[in-house]
Parts: structure tokens; C-alpha cells; sequence
């Protein structure tokens, strides 16, 4: 009798085991998520205080620079019309270290900054050294004779005297380190002491120069601890919440984020927007595929077709315009200030013939944050020679090209006849950025 009485109260605290442990798990099933959710909205809010600080303020992704450079192997026969002939140099690949400073946090939700950029060679995952010699166009000499095309014809042959007095022609042969980050040339002292405001830049000429130890801009955003739902959207981008570049509502509005974080729970259904300050527009990205990264759920974001598409392609595009062939953004109204003339169209070449399709941007999503894995523009080249790009676009596909058009070859020349055509290629770069494990 005892042992049935031992046996029915073992059976029923199992039972009552069972019973609360089926009402804790069914407990757990309905507030775990809630409570997960819980905690990375409060860990990805830009706050001293949250978890994701301090990735936010020193990104811990790094990012690499690759520049491919076109090496002009017939200079003398592009003078006399023929087509260029280029090959490609590289990868030289440099280290981009990114921090924030001045960082203030106002009262209306939102935190203000600049983001620096420094950049370090990296050999060991570069084909060649800076030290490596290149034949490019002569952009400074380029340049110049664009910017005299209207000026009388008393300063042209002035102009014409000095090149020939101080060596110039229409190719360099120069280092790398020395078209990255610049070179002494008495072309652009001459230029400053007799044309003050023709060139953007003092001293030194390099394609990369002002980009190195630079910022992009005093960038505002929201952080989510008041209103979570615009956490890291733009509210201001140098003070501005709206630009004047373009010539529609819709192409001068700022949008997204700064690019580099993104609001957590995303959806196939979401879409990556950002302003970018080196394209002076805002950019939205649409999901394309799931994948994995290190066991962790990624999803990748690709750019569509229409990102860059002509303005007669898809009309809302039509604010960027003046237009050129789909997959070009032409951004000289945004890349110059003060005196400086509109020099040649700086622009922004994407893919072979315009869709800008493929591996564009990828993003690695943790348990916390979405941040840039490949930021990969395929930009073949935004001189950013500080407030101005001064050189044309740079052609992918080199069979395309042939020479300029004799009535619209500027009038000016260091030796032959002709410039290099202004679709010569010069360089290709891409930046991309990969964890080496999932930051949580």
C-alpha cells in the first residue's frame, strides 16, 4: 500500500514537472523572441551605452582598396589618331582604416560626425609595387587646354609656349605611388602664379591625394533611442537635408543611411538605401539572393538596372541629366566649387554598357547589425583632385573607343596634333570589405 501511495505522489510531482515545465516552454516560445528583439534594438541604437558603440565609431571590417591601372603602351600612335592600346596593371591594394570623430550628440535624437579615411600599401596582396612605373595621359596638360578652350588666343599660345618651355607631353611615365598620391610638376606652380583659381589643388598632383586622411562630409543621423524606427537614417549631410545638384525634387533628395549600417530584421522584401557623397546622390539597393556567411543567414543586395540608366530609359532619372549612356553618372555639377569652370565631365562609369548588374554591394548580416561586406561601385575613376574631377570618363570596354573628333580635340597640344582621346582608360578601382569572423 505504501509503495502505490510513494508510486502515485512520484507520478503526479512528475506531472506537475511537466505540466510547469511545458508552461515555461511555452512561456519561453513567446517571450524569448520579444526579449531577443528587445536586446538588439537596444544594442544596435548609436548610444555610448549599447554594444555596437564602438563598432560604429571604428568600423573593425576591413576594407581594401584595389586600383587596376591601364598602362598606355603606344602613346605616340594615339597622337596620330590611332586607337589606344593599354594593358592592365595590378592589383595594388591598399588598407582603408576608417574612424569617426567629432562625434555630438543633439537633442533631437540624432548624433553628428565625420568619418575619416587613411590608406596603408599592402604588398603582400598586391601584384606589383608602388614603386612601378606607368605611361598614363598627362591630366594636368589635358586639363589645362580644356579650360583654355574659350579663353582668347593670345593666352592659348601662351599656354602653348609654356608646355614646350617646361617639357610637358601629352603621357607620363610615372610611379604608382606618385599618380596615387601625387607629384611635383612646374606646370601647376606656372598655372597658380599666372591663372589663379584654373587648378583645384596646390603643390602637389595626385589622383588619390585629397582622398587620403579626408572625411566625407559632417554627416547627421538619427539614433534610435528615442524613435527606433529611423535609427541610422540621413538627416542632414553637411548641414543640408535636401541638395541642390541635380534638377528634380526626387534626384536631390537624401536618403537611407550613411552606407555603412542599416536597421537589423531585415526582410527579403526590404531594400539598402544611402547617400553617397563621392556620387552626390542618394542609391537604393534591391535584394537578390539569400546566402551564408560563417554559418549566419546573410542576404545580398544587389544594385538594379535602373540605378544609373539614361534619363530616356527610365524618366525619374531624368533630374541627373544632362544624360549620358546608361551606366554613366555624370557628377560635375556636384564635384566643383568657387571659380572653377566646368572643366571635362567628371563622371561615374558602372559596368561594360550600363546596367550596373552582378556583385555590387553584399551585405553580412549578424545577430546584431548589417554592415557593407563588398562595397564594390566598379568605379573606374572619380578624380577627385579636391573640389573638382578633372579628367573624363574611363572606358571599360577599350574596342569601343576610337579617337575624338578633330572639331571637338582641344586646340592645345604639347606635341603632335592631337591630345590623348579623352576616352583613353587611366584606372579601375574597387573597394571591398570582408569580417574575418561574425562580430555579435
Amino acid at each position: 500500500m505504501g509503495s502505490r501511495s510513494r508510486a502515485r505522489q512520484v507520478a503526479a510531482a512528475l506531472g506537475f514537472v511537466g505540466l510547469l515545465l511545458a508552461a515555461l516552454g511555452a512561456v519561453m516560445i513567446v517571450m524569448v523572441p520579444s526579449i531577443i528583439k528587445q536586446q538588439v534594438l537596444k544594442n544596435v541604437r548609436i548610444d555610448p551605452s549599447s554594444l555596437s558603440f564602438n563598432m560604429w565609431k571604428e568600423i573593425p571590417v576591413p576594407f581594401y582598396l584595389s586600383v587596376y591601372f591601364f598602362d598606355v603602351i603606344n602613346p605616340n600612335e594615339i597622337l596620330q589618331g590611332q586607337k589606344p592600346q593599354v594593358r592592365e596593371r595590378g592589383p595594388y591594394v591598399y588598407r582603408e582604416f576608417r574612424h569617426k570623430s567629432n562625434i555630438t550628440f543633439n537633442d533631437n535624437d540624432t548624433v553628428s560626425f565625420l568619418e575619416y579615411r587613411s590608406y596603408q600599401f599592402q604588398p603582400h596582396k598586391s601584384r606589383g609595387l608602388e614603386s612601378d612605373y606607368i605611361v598614363i595621359p598627362n591630366i594636368l596638360v589635358l586639363s589645362a587646354s580644356v579650360m583654355m578652350e574659350d579663353r582668347p588666343m593670345s593666352l592659348k599660345l601662351i599656354m602653348t609656349f609654356a608646355f614646350s618651355a617646361l617639357g610637358e607631353r601629352a603621357f607620363v611615365n610615372r610611379t604608382v605611388g606618385e599618380i596615387m598620391w601625387g607629384y611635383e610638376d612646374p606646370l601647376i606652380h606656372l598655372i597658380n602664379k599666372y591663372f589663379p583659381n584654373m587648378f583645384p589643388f596646390k603643390g602637389k598632383f595626385g589622383l588619390f591625394a585629397e582622398l587620403n586622411n579626408s572625411d566625407s562630409g559632417l554627416f547627421t543621423v538619427f539614433t534610435g533611442v528615442k524613435d527606433f524606427s529611423r535609427i541610422h537614417l540621413v538627416d542632414k549631410w553637411n548641414g543640408l537635408s535636401k541638395v541642390n545638384f541635380w534638377h528634380s525634387d526626387q534626384c536631390n533628395m537624401i536618403n537611407g543611411t550613411s552606407g555603412q549600417m542599416w536597421a537589423p530584421f531585415m526582410t527579403p522584401e526590404s531594400s539598402l538605401e544611402f547617400y553617397s557623397p563621392e556620387a552626390c546622390r542618394s542609391m537604393k539597393l534591391i535584394y537578390k539572393e539569400q546566402g551564408v556567411f560563417e554559418g549566419i543567414p546573410t542576404f545580398r543586395f544587389v544594385a538594379p538596372n535602373t540605378l544609373f540608366a539614361n534619363g530616356s530609359v527610365y524618366p525619374p532619372n531624368e533630374g541627373f541629366c544632362p544624360c549620358m549612356e546608361s551606366g554613366i553618372q555624370n557628377v560635375s555639377t556636384c564635384r566643383q566649387t568657387g571659380k572653377i569652370e566646368p572643366v571635362v565631365l567628371p563622371l561615374l562609369w558602372f559596368a561594360e554598357s550600363g546596367a550596373m548588374e552582378g556583385e555590387t554591394l553584399q551585405t553580412f548580416y549578424t545577430q546584431l547589425v548589417l554592415m557593407p561586406k563588398v562595397l564594390h561601385y566598379a568605379q573606374y575613376v572619380l578624380l577627385a583632385l579636391g573640389c573638382v574631377l578633372l579628367f573624363i570618363p574611363i572606358v571599360y570596354q577599350i574596342r569601343s573607343q576610337g579617337p575624338k573628333d578633330a572639331e571637338s580635340q582641344p586646340s592645345l597640344a604639347p606635341q603632335s596634333d592631337q591630345l590623348p582621346s579623352p576616352y583613353t582608360p587611366l584606372l579601375q578601382d574597387s573597394l571591398s570589405g570582408q569580417p574575418t569572423s561574425p562580430q555579435i
